[in-house]
C-alpha cells in the first residue's frame, strides 16, 4: 500500500505544477460525474458536536472503493488549528485490499474547487471575466485557480472580515489577477459575473440578497454545507436556477436545506451528461449548491494513485499482514 503525505502533495504538485493538478482534478472528476450510475452512491454519515462535526464519505464503483474522513470545526482557527482535516483511503473492490492512503485536508480544497469550476463551466457565462469572493480563508486561493482554469477570469473582489485573510489572499494571487480588496460584502459582489460564498461560520447566514446580484450571475454557495449553516436569502434562491451534486444530501445540508419547496433544476452528473442545460439565457442567475460528495474524493484519489504511481512519490508501507499460511495470521505476531 501506498502512503501518501502533506509532503507527498506538495511534491507532486511541485512536479507538475499546481494549475496542471487543478486541471487535471476538474478532468477526473468530470470523468466519474460522467458515469454517475456506475457508482454505489450514499448520503455522508456525519456526527455533530458543539464544537464541529466528523463525518465519514465512501463510495466505489466496480473497481474501485474509497472513503474520505473528514472534520469541521469553525473555531479551530483560533486556536491556529486547521478547520477541516482529513484523510483518505482508496481500495481494489475485487481483494478490498487498501492500495492507498493519503491525507485530504489539501486533496479536499483541491476537489471543492475542482467541481464548482466544473460545474461553472456549464452554468456560467462563457465570457464572465469577474470573480467575487466572499471569504478568503483557506479554500479562497483553489476556488480562484479553479475558476479561472476554466474561464477567463481577470478580476477579482474580494472580501473577509478578517484583514490578515484578505492580505493572505493577495500575498499569494497577486501577479494571476487585477486583485480588488472590498469593505464590504455589497463592494465585492457589484457587477461580478460569478460569486463564490466560501464561509467556515456554524450559522444561518444572508450574505447575499437578490438585489445585491446582477441578471446573469453564476453563485456558487460552496460554504452552506451542513444542518444550520447557510448563506443566502430565500428570495434569492426562489430567483435562481438551482443544481446541485446529490439532492438527497444537499436537502440536509445545502442551500435549499432552508427552502423545502425549492425547485431544483438538476443534479451536476445531469448536466455532465447533456441531459439537461445548465444555463438558458444569459439573464438567468444560476446557482450551483455545492455541500461536497463522496464522488469528489473518489475522482482525487484515484488521480493521485495514478500520478503517485507514474512520478514514484510516496512510500509503500506494510499495513496488511501477509502470513504464508492466510489462516494463521497468529503466526504473523512471531
Amino acid at each position: 500500500m501506498r502512503l501518501i503525505t502533506v509532503n507527498d502533495i506538495k511534491a507532486i504538485t511541485q512536479k507538475i505544477g499546481i494549475e496542471s493538478f487543478m486541471q487535471k482534478a476538474i478532468d477526473a472528476i468530470k470523468e466519474d460525474f460522467a458515469r454517475w450510475p456506475e457508482f454505489n452512491k450514499s448520503p455522508r454519515h456525519a456526527i455533530h458536536y458543539p464544537q464541529g462535526v466528523m463525518e465519514l464519505m465512501p463510495c466505489s464503483d466496480d473497481e474501485l472503493y474509497s472513503f474520505k474522513f473528514v472534520n469541521g470545526h469553525p473555531g479551530n482557527t483560533a486556536q491556529g488549528r486547521l478547520c477541516v482535516a482529513a484523510l483518505g483511503m482508496l481500495a481494489e473492490v475485487k481483494t478490498g485490499y487498501p492500495l492507498m492512503l493519503s491525507e485530504m485536508t489539501l486533496l479536499t480544497a483541491i476537489r471543492t474547487a475542482a467541481t464548482g469550476a466544473l460545474a461553472a463551466q456549464y452554468m456560467a457565462r462563457s465570457e464572465s471575466c469577474h470573480l467575487a469572493l466572499i471569504g478568503t480563508g483557506a479554500q479562497a486561493e483553489f476556488q480562484f485557480l479553479a475558476t479561472q482554469a476554466v474561464l477567463p477570469i481577470d478580476k477579482v473582489s474580494y472580501f473577509d472580515p478578517d484583514t490578515q485573510a484578505m492580505h493572505k489572499f493577495h500575498r499569494h494571487m497577486h501577479h494571476k489577477a487585477d486583485l480588488q480588496p472590498s469593505t464590504s460584502i455589497r463592494g465585492a459582489v457589484k457587477d461580478a459575473d460569478i460569486i463564490i460564498t466560501a464561509t467556515a461560520a456554524k450559522t444561518k447566514n444572508r450574505l447575499l440578497e437578490k438585489d445585491m446580484v446582477k441578471a446573469g450571475t453564476h453563485i456558487l454557495g460552496m460554504g452552506g454545507d451542513c444542518p444550520g449553516k447557510t448563506e443566502l436569502s430565500l428570495e434569492l434562491l426562489e430567483n435562481s436556477r438551482i443544481m446541485v451534486e446529490y439532492l438527497p444530501q444537499s436537502q440536509e445540508e445545502g442551500e435549499i436545506q432552508n427552502y423545502p419547496n425549492a425547485q431544483v433544476h438538476a443534479e451536476l452528473w445531469e448536466l455532465v451528461s447533456g441531459a439537461k442545460k445548465g444555463r438558458e439565457n444569459d439573464q438567468e442567475i444560476t446557482l450551483f449548491d455545492s455541500v461536497g460528495f463522496a464522488i469528489e474524493d473518489f475522482s482525487i484519489l484515484r488521480m493521485v494513485h495514478d500520478l503517485s504511481n507514474e512520478l514514484n512519490i510516496g512510500q509503500k508501507v506494510h499495513i496488511t499482514p501477509t502470513p504464508l499460511d492466510p489462516k494463521d495470521l497468529y503466526g504473523t505476531l512471531f
